[in-house]
């Protein structure tokens, strides 16, 4: 029978999971709760459990699964130990070995979920075709992920792909969650977009559509007027996409990569959002023509799985 992979991404609400071809063609995919309780003892367990019982409803033998790749939401070392996930409540734990015990012995590899979000996107999404791109993750937070001739490039501290928090904006006065000042995050994120209006229509007199949602205005509506044409919050968004170009600008040149990957919940403003990035990028990379090329991410939620999966097709 052709060899079968397994994708887990484990998030603070649901465990998304999928069955694909090692030719990344997606099977079955399916979510079970994260039960969070007692320090996250029930995850793995939960998912073993899930993943045991949809091979048996395949018909797939445990022999013909090349292994199961896992996100997990925390800084993961190269041997599957994660020293803490916060949103899962685990500490000092190897979760790679645990769920490796678990399956009877199907191999398992773990990685960062964000960075494992990349993979996905490179495999089959966003950045398919290029072995070499950046993730950027416009969501709550600003998150991101680096691969290099098709792997997750972490780095020595984990700390690869934190491009929310490259330092751009000097004069800001509110701290990041990170505990830093005039991050990425703190202007391109969701959060950060609606801070920027609430922030603008504070300081600036004149109509603007944006004023009909007051203290709860959320990136969406920013977006959405902007596109409409309001000149407010035009405004805002090109501050927005200014950092953003600073940002990227910095990455590509030191990391020189095939594309950017723009993901997240932001990113579904589309080609505005690409556009309104992509003229502060070419101005802030003025030193060649040719340079990564930026692109909208394709996978949505599944980009957890499907890169998951690919980690163990390595």
């Amino acid at each position: 029978m052709e060899k079968k992979c397994i994708g887990i991404d484990i998030g603070g609400t649901t465990v998304k999971l999928g069955v694909f071809k090692t030719d990344g063609s997606l099977l079955e995919k399916w979510e079970v709760p994260t039960r969070k309780e007692e320090g996250g003892r029930y995850i793995l367990p939960d998912v073993a459990s899930a993943i045991l019982a949809k091979l048996q409803e395949l018909e797939i033998a445990k022999e013909d699964v090349t292994g199961a790749g896992m996100g997990v939401p925390g800084p993961v070392m190269p041997d599957g130990y994660v020293e803490v996930c916060v949103n899962l409540g685990w500490k000092d734990t190897n979760p790679q070995q645990e769920l490796e015990n678990l399956l009877g012995g199907i191999p398992v590899r773990l990685g960062n979920d964000a960075n494992v979000a990349a993979l996905g996107e490179m495999w089959q999404g966003g950045g398919k075709g290029y072995s070499d791109i950046v993730m950027v993750t416009l969501g709550t937070g600003v998150g991101g992920g680096i691969i290099i001739d098709e792997k997750i490039i972490a780095g020595k501290h984990g700390l690869g792909g934190e491009i929310g928090h490259i330092h751009v904006r000097d004069g800001e006065k509110e701290h990041c969650n990170c505990g830093g000042v005039g991050c990425l995050e703190q202007v391109a994120s969701a959060t950060g977009i609606a801070r920027e209006a609430r922030r603008t229509m504070a300081a600036l007199d004149g109509p603007s559509a944006m004023r009909q949602f007051g203290d709860e205005i959320t990136a969406k509506d920013v977006l959405d007027c902007a596109k409409a044409g309001d000149a407010m919050a035009k405004m805002v968004m090109e501050t927005v996409g200014r950092y953003l170009g600073i940002a990227l600008a910095q990455v590509a040149l030191t990391v020189d990569p095939d594309a950017f990957v723009i993901g997240g919940g932001v990113s579904k403003a589309g080609q505005y959002l690409i556009d309104v990035i992509e003229k502060y990028y070419q101005q802030y990379t003025t030193i060649s023509s040719k340079k990564a090329v930026l692109a909208l991410a394709k996978l949505g939620n599944d980009a957890g799985i499907y890169g998951a999966a690919r980690l163990v097709l390595d």
